[in-house]
Order: structure tokens, then C-alpha cells, then sequence
């Protein structure tokens, strides 16, 4: 194997893509945290100046912002996942929340069209391209130097198997040498490691033996290379991206912006409504503030409160509706990718480093919590009109990510 230079100079291929593969996630993981310390330096700051200046609990409310965020996992470099196209920070304050999470940092579109080189990509899609450049001849090969007879008659298959087992683990193991040192920099658990170093050896040995079985039908090199490229492409690009487009037409999901949409458009048309009838809807809801909902003045911050979390009670089905989609879509995604192992191995190594859609939901699951805290924190002094006392609010609600 050492005296073929065909095959160590794709080993020196996987082994750059994977040295660059995980210098790039490790770069990106770097950025994001460093981001992530100068703006919880700066929200604790910026609400601090916020507050120091209001007079009244209605005001401390409005101007106060809260940074909540789902900080990467130590893995979080080798899979990128959902980091690289969702949301995995906000700036929340009381105001009604559904706008306020549908939100999100403007990218470049052709960017996240093409999604980003990392490791997961490149042990689910290159690593079997690789491993088929390097064994497609492996007997063809033989038979043009008119050894193959000879190989055949002094021993049995096991010799194949040998051969395509070594040059397919030399392959796996230069893509998994630069990852190993990146986990180490990282301070990845060893368990988490040592999984991903098990699930990229497993879809190694399974495109080994691929190439292997499709090798010895005795076809040219030329059309063995085609067929395993053409079962590549199949396992690889058509099942995933066809059944990408069934599940986005058969789970219809309703789009963020329009149930930010919904909820800005009741916010907005509150203004005009008699405030009785809004203090009637919000009591609903919330009976232990009834004995407190009457508003005389022509401004009363619990009113304005008040609509706000109307404005996310009307967008509630809606978004409701998206959890929902989004969660089937997910489940139908990953019972498919049981017939793409590319895709199942990427998504595996998403969920190993907490980069999932799962993952994403629960930060969202958080963010909500967190909004909820700070209601219940608000409403007692607002809708019992307490006198303002600012040392109470060194007890606001804190996020813990």
C-alpha cells in the first residue's frame, strides 16, 4: 500500500480537507463564543444605563433587553448544523415575543444557499468519493498487469477484503487524525470523540465493502468508477435532496415572518379598541389580575402589556402550527435519512454535537421560559400600581443558557 502513489496522494487529500475542514469549524466556534462574551459584557451593561434612567416600572420594562443565547457545545466545531442558518441568539424584552424569536441576523443568501465546509460534510459526502477513487481498481487494476489469474490461484477472497480493508482504513484514519487533534484543542469529551471516530469508521467500512462487492463483477475500471460514482450520487444528492422537496410539500409549515406579521397587526390594531374589551381578553388568561384591570387613565403600561401578550395569544395557532410542521418535517427527514447513510451519518454527528434541529427547539423552549419569567417578575407591580423602587430590579430575571 505505502509503494502506491495513487493512494497516498488521495490520503494526502483527505487528510488537507480534514486539517481544513477543522481548522475552519474550530475558527468559526472561536468567533461565535468570543461574540457571544463581548455581548453578554455589553447586555449587562447597556440594560444597566437602561434602567438607571426610567422613573416608572412601565418604562423599566420597555428599554430593558435581555441577551439569550445557545452557546456551541465543544464538538460544535465539527458539526456546524443549525448554527449555521438558524438563530442561536435574540435580545428579548417584554414586548410581545413572537416577533421578537421569528427574528434573525441578516446573512448573505448565496452563502447559506451553499452551507459551510465542515467536518461532518466532509466524513458524510467526500470521504466516500475519496474511498472510491482510491479502490474502484483495486482488481481491475490487477487484471491489466495480468496478475489477477495468478493472485486468484495462491489465495482466496480474504486477500480482497485485506487489501480494501487497509486502504479504506488508511483513508478513514487520515480524515480522523486532524479531527482528533481539533477535539483535543476543544476539550471534547473523549466519549464524544471516540463516537464520532466510531460512526465515520463504520460509513467508511461500508463504502469499502461497496466498492469491494462492485469491483469484483470483473468490469473495466472505467465503468466500475461510473457505477459506484452513479450509487454515490444517488445515495448521496438524489435521496436527500428529493425527499427534502416531498417533505416540505406534504408538512406545510407557516413561515416566521407571517406570524410576525400576525402578531405586529394585533398589536397595532389594539390601539384603536375600546381598552376594557382588552383588559376583558387579557383576564382570560390571567384571572388572578382581574380585582386590577380596570384602566382610567388614557395610558396605563399594564394595558399596553396587556395587548402585547394579546398580540401573542392571536399568533398562538400559528405558531403553534409552525412547531408543529417543523417537528414532523424533522421526524419524516431523519426516518428517510435511514436511506441515505451520507445523510445519516451527518445528521448523526449534528445530534452528537448538539448542532440538531432538536437542539435548536429547546434553545427556543428556552427563550420562552425566559420571557415567561419575565412577566411574572413585571405584572405584580404593574398591574398593582407599587411605587417604583429601583434596587428591586437588581432581582430581574437572569438567562441561563
Amino acid at each position: 500500500m505505502l509503494r502506491d502513489r495513487t493512494l497516498l496522494a488521495w490520503m494526502t487529500v483527505a487528510l488537507l480537507l480534514s486539517t481544513g475542514a477543522t481548522i475552519a469549524g474550530i475558527a468559526e466556534i472561536k468567533f461565535q463564543r468570543a461574540a457571544l462574551e463581548r455581548l453578554v459584557e455589553e447586555d449587562v451593561q447597556d440594560r444597566a444605563t437602561q434602567l438607571a434612567r426610567q422613573q416608572d416600572w412601565g418604562s423599566a420594562a420597555y428599554y430593558a433587553f435581555h441577551l439569550t443565547y445557545d452557546p456551541p457545545s465543544a464538538l460544535a466545531f465539527a458539526a456546524l448544523g443549525e448554527r449555521d442558518s438558524s438563530a442561536w441568539k435574540h435580545r428579548i424584552r417584554m414586548l410581545a415575543l413572537e416577533g421578537q424569536i421569528h427574528e434573525a441576523d441578516v446573512g448573505n443568501p448565496e452563502l447559506a444557499l451553499l452551507g459551510r465546509f465542515d467536518f461532518a460534510f466532509l466524513a458524510a459526502f467526500l470521504l466516500p468519493l475519496l474511498i472510491i477513487i482510491a479502490l474502484h481498481d483495486l482488481r481491475s487494476r490487477e487484471r491489466q498487469a495480468g496478475r489477477y489469474e495468478l493472485l486468484i490461484s495462491m489465495t482466496d477472497s480474504r486477500l480482497w477484503a485485506a487489501r480494501a480493508a487497509l486502504r479504506g482504513l488508511a483513508l478513514v484514519a487520515c480524515t480522523l487524525g486532524p479531527f482528533l487533534i481539533g477535539a483535543t484543542v476543544s476539550g471534547t469529551p473523549l466519549v464524544k470523540a471516540v463516537s464520532v471516530s466510531v460512526v465515520v469508521t463504520l460509513h467508511g467500512l461500508f463504502w469499502t465493502a461497496l466498492c469491494l462487492a462492485v469491483s469484483s463483477l470483473r468490469r473495466t475500471s472505467a465503468v466500475t468508477l461510473a457505477s459506484l460514482v452513479a450509487i454515490w450520487w444517488l445515495l448521496a444528492v438524489l435521496v436527500p435532496a428529493a425527499s427534502r422537496v416531498l417533505i416540505d410539500r406534504a408538512v406545510p409549515v407557516p413561515a416566521g415572518a407571517k406570524i410576525t406579521l400576525l402578531q405586529r397587526e394585533t398589536v397595532n390594531a389594539a390601539w384603536d379598541l375600546p381598552k376594557a374589551s382588552t383588559m376583558k381578553a387579557f383576564i382570560t388568561a390571567y384571572p388572578e389580575w382581574s380585582d386590577y384591570a380596570e384602566v382610567k387613565l388614557p395610558f396605563e403600561w399594564k394595558w399596553y402589556y396587556a395587548f402585547q401578550e394579546l398580540g401573542d395569544q392571536h399568533a398562538a395557532a400559528l405558531s403553534s402550527a409552525h412547531r408543529s410542521g417543523v417537528e414532523k418535517r424533522e421526524r419524516a427527514a431523519v426516518l428517510i435519512a435511514w436511506a441515505s447513510p451520507p445523510a445519516r451519518v451527518e445528521r448523526t454527528l449534528q445530534r452528537l454535537a448538539g448542532t440538531d434541529m432538536e437542539a435548536h427547539l429547546r434553545y427556543i423552549d428556552r427563550v420562552r421560559q425566559f420571557h415567561a419569567e419575565l412577566r411574572q417578575f413585571h405584572y405584580p407591580m404593574l398591574f398593582r400600581d407599587e411605587p417604583f423602587e429601583p434596587r428591586r430590579l437588581d432581582d430581574l430575571p437572569v438567562y441561563v443558557p
